[in-house]
C-alpha cells in the first residue's frame, strides 16, 4: 500500500484544492500532471512518469504505449496525457494569427517553437506568406537526423507556387540547443534564395530555432547579399 493511502493528504494539500486557491502557476510539475490522470494515487503515479521519463519534457514526447507502460496509468490516462501536451503545444502555436503581418523574426520563432522546439530530429518547414506578409501555409519539408536534414527545392517551392504565395519564410530547429547556422545552413539558405528568385517567390528570412533561443539568418545580415532588401522582415 502506497504512502498516500495509508496518509492522505490534508485538503489543503491536494492539487485540486490548491489549483483553486492558488491558480495552475503555482502548481509543481507532479501536481499537474495529477490532475490531468485523475483517479487514486494520481500524485503518486504523476511522480513515478516524472522519474520514468527523466522529467517534463521527456515526458511530453513520449508515446502513449511507453506512457501506458507506467504501472497505475493505464490507456486512458497516457491518452489524456499525450492530448494535454498536444493542445499546449497548439495554443503555443496560435501567438501569430491568421490576419497578423510578420514584421519580426521573432514573430516567426514564437509561432513554430511549439512545433519544432523539442523535436528530436531536425524539422525543416516553410511558411508562405501573402502579399501583406501574413502566413497563409505552413509545410513540413523535410525530416532529417540529430544534426542535419537534407531538402530539395522542389518539396519547398511547390506547396508555395501551387497556393500562390508571394514570398516565404524558411525554419528549422536545431535539437542540439545550438542555434549557431552551419555551413550547410547557410549553403541551404542560398541554394532556396536563389530558386525563390527564379520561381518568383522570395525567400524573406530563415530562421533556426532551438528550445528558448531563436536565429535569424537575416537579422544577422547573413542575407544581405541575397535578399533584395524591400523583402527582409
Amino acid at each position: 500500500m502506497h504512502a498516500d493511502e495509508l496518509h492522505p493528504l490534508p485538503a489543503e494539500a491536494r492539487p485540486r484544492e490548491r489549483l483553486s486557491m492558488y491558480g495552475a502557476q503555482f502548481l509543481a510539475d507532479d501536481e499537474l500532471v495529477a490532475l490531468v490522470l485523475g483517479g487514486g494515487r494520481a500524485l503518486t503515479r504523476a511522480r513515478d512518469l516524472l522519474t520514468a521519463n527523466g522529467g517534463l519534457r521527456e515526458l511530453s514526447l513520449a508515446m502513449p504505449e511507453e506512457i501506458s507502460a507506467c504501472v497505475g496509468v493505464g490507456r486512458a490516462g497516457a491518452s489524456a496525457l499525450v492530448a494535454a501536451f498536444e493542445l499546449g503545444r497548439r495554443c503555443e502555436g496560435r501567438k501569430l494569427g491568421w490576419a497578423e503581418s510578420v514584421c519580426h523574426p521573432k514573430q516567426v520563432a514564437d509561432f513554430v517553437r511549439a512545433e519544432l522546439g523539442a523535436r528530436q530530429q531536425e524539422h525543416f518547414l516553410v511558411l508562405g506568406l501573402d502579399a501583406r506578409q501574413r502566413v497563409r501555409q505552413m509545410r513540413t519539408a523535410g525530416i532529417g537526423s540529430l544534426a542535419q536534414v537534407d531538402v530539395h527545392p522542389r518539396e519547398v517551392f511547390r506547396p508555395l507556387v501551387r497556393a500562390g504565395m508571394h514570398s516565404a519564410v524558411l525554419v528549422h530547429n536545431h535539437p542540439s540547443g545550438d542555434c549557431e547556422p552551419s555551413e550547410s545552413d547557410l549553403r541551404l539558405t542560398a541554394r532556396m534564395v536563389e530558386v525563390g528568385r527564379l520561381v518568383g517567390i522570395p525567400v524573406l528570412d530563415h530562421v533556426i530555432v532551438c528550445d528558448h533561443d531563436w536565429t535569424s539568418l537575416a537579422a544577422r545580415g547573413c542575407m544581405e547579399t541575397l535578399v533584395p532588401p524591400p523583402a527582409k522582415l
